[in-house]
């Protein structure tokens, strides 16, 4: 189920300001018109439990591929977004494929850093829900800069034994005098700012914000106000989904913002939680594979993007990481026959109130003109205050 050997890695915030900086990258290449034999060679930046080839005991979906390909993998993983820009960002020519959420992909074409790709040469994209398609993170100017991979929320999670009433909102973990502060596990990154954004939505309707990404001095002072309110009741702040399963363990965490496959891990060790999409919405994710715009193996990269979105590959992974597959032939696929359901791959409806991570920019993402947003910087900078203060 999970890759519990994942070691979170902090990135400071002087790392991601100047990451976040500038363009920085020359312009991205022409389409490439067809994909020949491999280099022999690939090396991939993933979220954990993406790429994996037996070594962590969670599955193997990449030696039979590589063998055949001659295209041998080398893989290394990242905690969040952020780092994975950094990391991106730090050596241009270093890493072929990325698996992009939608707070890295639009950084990543900004600057350069990644090609348009020919989904003539993947196979597997016609397969792809037409629900993760051409979307403000993968596609610009009518240019596709990827492959969807697939999908998640970040869901509200509670000890069954230790929460009673079951919550309801996101609101009731943002109360600093509530029964259970103390003990409020809260995602790591900046881009959590959104979660405030999404709260804010419901309890104060008058701030207008309708894309939590989008917000203005008023609405983003608001959302940052909230969460240095929030702090003195949180008890850990995560990346390493080790560490909240750890917490949940010990009880020394009780109510927090998760992931569906930690809950379902946490109750097949016999502790027991439960999440739910609360009644202001979720953030959430819909990741993207990219090739970089100076990618050194070029051919293997195209190959092991069609390879890792096709139907058994990427029910493989959606199974271990715990999301919604992309390829929508991949629910046949899985071996637990309610997968798709419990990760509501073929609901449309019930993403209408997920707010997948975007990366927030100046130019507002809700289309307000006349009115200036903060960028992502700002947001990594306000983060740094509610985390220092």
């Amino acid at each position: 189920m999970i890759d519990r050997r994942l070691l979170g890695v902090a990135v400071s915030a002087a790392l991601l300001i100047a990451a976040c900086g500038g363009t920085g990258g020359s312009p991205a290449p022409s389409m490439v018109t067809s994909v020949g034999d491999g280099e022999g060679a690939l090396i991939v930046l993933a979220w954990p439990t993406y790429v994996e080839q037996g070594k962590n005991n969670v599955g193997d979906w990449m030696t039979e591929w590589e063998t055949q390909t001659g295209c041998k993998t080398t893989v290394e993983v990242f905690g969040t977004s952020d780092e994975a820009f950094a990391k991106w960002t730090a050596d241009l020519t270093r890493y072929d494929v990325i698996s992009a959420s939608g707070d890295a992909g639009p950084r990543l074409v900004r600057g350069g850093h990644v090609q348009p790709v020919n989904t003539a040469l993947v196979p597997s994209y016609a397969e792809i829900f037409p629900g993760l398609k051409e979307k403000s993170w993968n596609t610009f100017d009518g240019v596709h800069y990827g492959i969807p991979h697939g999908r998640g929320a970040n869901l509200l999670m509670w000890r069954s034994a230790d929460v009673t009433p079951a919550p309801t909102k996101w609101a009731e973990m943002f109360d600093p005098t509530g029964p259970y502060a103390g003990k409020y596990s809260v995602y790591d990154a900046a881009i959590y700012i959104a979660d405030a954004a999404v709260v804010l939505t419901k309890s104060n309707p008058a701030l207008g914000i309708t894309n939590p990404y989008a917000l203005d001095d008023t609405q983003f002072a608001a959302a940052v106000d909230l969460l240095k309110k929030q702090k003195p009741a949180v008890g850990q702040y995560w990346n390493n989904y080790n560490d909240q399963i750890t917490a949940y363990t010990n009880g020394d965490t009780i109510l927090g913002t998760g992931w569906q496959t930690i809950a379902n891990y946490l109750n097949s060790v016999d502790v027991k939680v439960e999440t739910i999409k609360p009644e202001e919405g979720a953030t959430g994710w819909s990741d993207t594979w990219m090739i970089n715009s100076k990618a050194q193996h070029p051919n293997c990269a195209y190959k092991f993007v069609d390879h890792i979105t096709s139907a058994p590959i990427n029910a493989q992974i959606a199974e271990t990481f715990g999301e919604a597959p992309g390829n929508s032939k991949s629910c046949a696929l899985t071996t637990n026959p309610d997968h798709c359901v419990i990760f509501h791959a073929e609901d449309e409806a019930w993403w209408e109130d997920v707010y997948y991570w975007a990366t927030p920019e100046e130019t507002c993402l809700d289309g307000r003109t006349g009115v200036k947003c903060k960028g992502f910087a700002d947001w990594i900078k306000a983060w740094t205050e509610v985390r220092s203060q």
